[in-house]
């Protein structure tokens, strides 16, 4: 310890009074200690730190070691031994607190005169204890984030090397094959010994290029696109070569995988998944695949002709719901058989487009799996302009509360109650005419209605024959 070059000149007559402040001032806590080790009086920079120390009962009288942890007491006792009118070294000692964890405070001590009393000066060691612990945490935290990205670059590797099927990573702006897993060397033959760091262009036929190149270049603007057909430039065998685009350290990467077509002795899945594509595009029904919120990823063009829309950009990112006929009705129920079943069939409701026009369709869905975040798929299918069973079908009322029900959403619901009035009152007059035999006077006097009224709802609703309506007649 370096003291002061001149403190008799500096300091001056420094009275006791005036010791007691500045002591005060330069520690967090100082403590005044007899011979023995006893406390006889102690300050504190702030209320809180004084709380927490003294939180268990009173300083003043007791020993000094009795104020400290188990394993501090000897570090005490050594502070007091080396007492001298220098400072003595440093020494961290532990103070039990009421509040939680132990107080650490760095105390060292100083002998007043031969035989006086010590002087303890300490400092709070809380906040360096806090941030050595936010430290630790921190890289804790860091060690355990490398240890999962090492074991998920373990599993990607492995993943990678052992596919069956060829994988290229090739840099989206050079086009330059970054990696090749050991399939797609194989593939490529005498090509594939020097693949990696060549342009991907070089390992097809040059008459297949340009539709590799469309193939990217759609990824590139779009996301994705569908999978082209290719010739290998080494054995001229034809592949379907499919892409998709991912970033990584602020690079652009496309992932091109390659299966070689039916004809070369290899599975063709691809190329039946190319075609089953091509049959949605061209499907007389509506498609449409939607998030599990129901808002559109893709939609087919019937689709867009029921809904009116000129492309499939304008329904993307849209939910379902502004075409269905029932607003925050029929999508919530479609959704939520979905999660609850998994599908649902022919859901009668109407489908409005955005010019005005209205159809009635039928929809059909089903929940496919995607990981944690699963997509719904809809088959939209109009039904207005469906023949009626016979040429009465389309005069009838619902003769059903099923029939009635599927009513909701098309018209008001005055017009609903007048239909469910005629359907009760129709049913009613059928009952009675078979209770009584078809006893017309008998069913009258049973439902309460003069026979004149009967015979004009029976004529009303079509239950009325010819020797009926003479009989009203008459």
């Amino acid at each position: 310890m370096s003291g002061f070059r001149a403190p008799t000149e500096s300091l001056g007559d420094l009275d006791v009074k005036a010791a007691a402040i500045l002591v005060a001032a330069a520690a967090d806590v100082a403590l005044v200690v007899t011979g023995n080790g006893v406390i006889r009086d102690m300050a504190c920079q702030s209320e809180e730190l004084l709380a927490a120390l003294e939180g268990q009962r009173p300083w003043l009288g007791q020993s000094f070691a009795d104020t400290v942890t188990v394993e501090s007491r000897p570090k005490v006792e050594a502070l007091l031994r080396d007492a001298s009118d220098q400072a003595t070294q440093r020494r961290q000692v532990n103070h039990p607190s009421t509040r939680g964890a132990d107080v650490p405070i760095l105390y060292s001590a100083v002998r007043i005169g031969s035989l006086g009393p010590l002087v303890a000066v300490g400092r709070d060691l809380r906040p360096v204890a806090e941030l050595q612990q936010r430290l630790v945490e921190a890289q804790q935290a860091m060690e355990r984030d490398y240890t999962r990205l090492r074991h998920a670059e373990t599993r990607y590797r492995l993943l990678f090397q052992m596919s069956p099927e060829p994988v290229l990573i090739v840099d989206a702006a050079s086009q330059r094959v970054v990696e090749a897993n050991p399939a797609a060397t194989q593939m490529f033959g005498d090509v594939g010994r020097r693949v990696v760091g060549r342009p991907l262009l070089e390992a097809f036929e040059s008459d297949t290029v340009p539709a590799v190149q469309a193939l990217l270049a759609g990824v590139r603007s779009a996301g994705r696109a569908d999978s082209t057909r290719a010739r290998l430039a080494d054995s001229s065998r034809a592949a379907f070569v499919s892409a998709s685009l991912f970033r990584q350290e602020n690079a652009s990467l496309f992932l091109v995988r390659l299966s070689l077509a039916e004809r070369d002795g290899a599975p063709a899945g691809t190329e039946g998944k190319v075609k089953l594509l091509r049959f949605i595009e061209h499907a007389p029904d509506g498609l449409v695949v939607t998030d599990r919120d129901g808002h559109v990823i893709s939609a087919n063009p019937a689709f867009l002709d029921l809904a009116q829309l000129a492309s499939e950009e304008q329904a993307r990112g849209e939910s379902l719901e502004r075409w269905l006929g029932r607003s925050g009705v029929d999508l919530n129920v479609l959704i939520a058989n979905l999660r609850q079943i998994g599908s649902v069939r022919l859901f009668a409701t109407t489908l409005r487009g955005e010019l005005g026009a209205q159809a009635d369709v039928e929809i059909s869905a089903a929940a496919v799996a995607n990981g944690a975040e699963p997509f719904y798929g809809f088959t939209v299918r109009n039904v207005g302009r469906r023949l009626p069973a016979d040429a009465r079908a389309g005069r009838e009322m619902p003769r059903s509360v099923d029939q009635l029900t599927e009513l909701v959403g098309r018209v008001s619901l005055k017009e609903l109650v007048r239909e469910a009035t005629d359907v009760v009152e129709r049913l009613c007059i059928e009952a009675a005419l078979e209770l009584t035999g078809n006893n017309r006077a008998s069913a009258s006097e049973m439902l309460g209605l003069s026979r004149q009224s009967l015979y004009v709802k029976l004529r009303r609703y079509g239950l009325a024959d010819a020797a009926d309506q003479g009989e009203s007649d008459a």
